[in-house]
């Protein structure tokens, strides 16, 4: 038997600055089984679990077209429809059944749910008989047209993710026992009404996030239950479907489903408060991470949040570090700055602006003066434990050291997710006593293991934890924490 893989990838953060347009995507434009291997054998990615349990199950691997890009602002209505286009017209109808790679949180100008599109678009391609499996991130802004057009619904269980590859093996095994008949996939989803920051869906630490993941753990030992999925939502996509969700999906148990969707919506509305996250005021937020004895302290700011879709070059963080007390790194997007550094070369002196230039709400530039220590291509594979084997490529980089600060400038936007970005330029991260990171939670991959300590800052930006800051005009209301404690949210289900 044959399984079609396509996939279409992107976490959409309405509140960032510009439009996304096609170009974004074409980094990462993968087509046919030849270029697909080529790229994806042996990683842990998602598209690397779904390689080897094809192989595993005996299956037929026919790859159409799996596209990506960086988190980013909405997509344009043009490049939408080109992306959706593509990558559905790429399916193998030939195919007994489709795997689909998404994210769960894209949106467009013309189409605020792009995943739950795409599937009606592939249901409609492929005919009601021959069934669907996806995985979705744990940050997916899962809709009905998703549980509708899909028969099987695998989303990630870790933040941060380290388990993309582990659950593509998953959705494929479960789409392999559909399309041999010895399952039924029956849906049912299930919202609280929540809009919950990344800073508190960790899976791995104690706290709410964790205990909706243990039930749906001990939930999925019933014989019946073939996944449950816990969504903790992408907050900074203002789209109707945004905020947590939960599917359960049964061996054609429609109550069991309904059942246990409904009860996870419960336990997450009455953890509701436990939600809550608080960042600190920007100078003494990093008073406090010079005050720490022993380092590397991880200087959170989660508010130009890469993996979010910021611009990554916001400077109220910066402009308090130019000349800080201790040993300081920080990582930041500015093409100009480094394309000015290469054109200066290794040992010169730089002066000039860096960062701010996307746009005020991520503050102004910031002038620096230092030497330019190392000039790199950008380009690197990473070795941790997010996404092992996966390519990353920051564009032209160049580290600049102003004494006791150390700016590594990047060309591309490049999350924190691997310690490969610093690594990559011949610095060592237990050489610095701060690190700022812009990132939520991800970065912890990186240097999770290092840290000693951890300090949140709250500055202004698309990723900002305080929810209140952004003019919400497409949810479902009432939500919370926006409004009031009267619950909203929705259920739906699907046989």
């Amino acid at each position: 038997m044959k399984i079609a893989v396509i996939g279409l990838f992107h976490e959409t953060n309405t509140f960032a600055p510009g439009l996304t347009e096609l170009e974004a995507f074409r980094a990462e434009w993968v087509t046919g089984n030849e270029d697909f291997l080529r790229r994806y054998c042996g990683t842990r990615t998602s598209m690397g679990g779904a390689i080897d349990s094809i192989d595993g199950e005996n299956l037929e691997l026919a790859c159409g077209l799996y596209t990506g890009a960086t988190p980013s602002g909405m997509v344009a209505a043009e490049a939408a429809e080109r992306l959706i286009a593509s990558v559905v017209g790429s399916v193998d109808t030939t195919a007994d059944g489709v795997f689909v790679i998404l994210h769960g949180a894209m949106a467009a100008v013309g189409f605020p749910d792009v995943e739950g599109e795409l599937l009606r678009r592939v249901r409609e391609r492929i005919g009601a008989e021959k069934p669907i499996a996806a995985t979705l991130d744990l940050h997916a802004n899962i809709s009905p047209d998703m549980v509708r057009f899909a028969n099987i619904l695998v989303g990630f269980d870790t933040y941060p993710h380290i388990d993309a590859y582990e659950r593509a093996v998953e959705a494929v095994r479960l789409l392999g026992q559909t399309m041999e008949g010895h399952i039924t996939p029956t849906l049912a989803l299930a919202k609280p009404g929540m809009l919950i920051v990344p800073q508190k869906m960790l899976t791995q630490e104690e706290g709410p996030m964790k205990a909706l993941m243990d039930r749906a753990f001990a939930m999925e030992l019933e014989p019946k239950v073939l996944n449950v999925t816990v969504s903790g939502g992408f907050p900074y996509s203002d789209v109707p479907e945004a905020g947590v969700a939960f599917v359960v999906t049964t061996d054609h148990d429609l109550a069991l489903a309904k059942s246990y969707a409904e009860e996870l919506k419960q336990l997450a509305w009455a953890y509701r408060e436990r939600f809550a996250h608080a960042d600190l005021p920007v100078e003494a937020a990093i008073a406090q991470a010079m005050e720490i004895a022993e380092g590397p302290v991880i200087l959170v700011e989660g508010s130009d949040n890469v993996g979010g879709g910021a611009p990554a070059d916001a400077t109220h963080t910066l402009v308090h570090l130019i000349h800080p007390p201790k040993k300081t790194l920080v990582v930041i997007r500015d093409e100009e700055a480094a394309a000015a550094a290469h054109n200066l070369g290794v040992d010169a002196v730089f002066d000039g602006n860096i960062g701010g230039k996307s746009d005020r709400l991520h503050g102004e530039p910031v002038r620096i003066q230092g030497i330019v220590r190392t000039l790199f291509d950008g380009k690197y594979s990473h070795t941790g434990p997010y996404m092992t084997g996966q390519r990353a490529d920051m564009g032209k980089t160049a580290v600049i050291e102003a004494g006791l600060l150390t700016i590594v400038v990047t060309e591309k936007r490049t999350p924190p997710w691997d310690p490969g970005h610093i690594l990559s330029v011949g610095l060592r991260a237990d050489d610095y006593h701060v690190i700022v990171v812009k990132s939520a939670v991800a970065w912890k991959t990186a240097f999770g293991s290092i840290a000693k300590a951890v300090v949140s800052v709250d500055t202004p930006g698309c990723c900002s934890a305080n929810l209140s800051h952004f003019r919400y005009q497409h949810l479902h209301r009432p939500i919370f924490p926006l409004d009031s404690s009267t619950q909203g949210g929705t259920s739906y289900v699907h046989l």
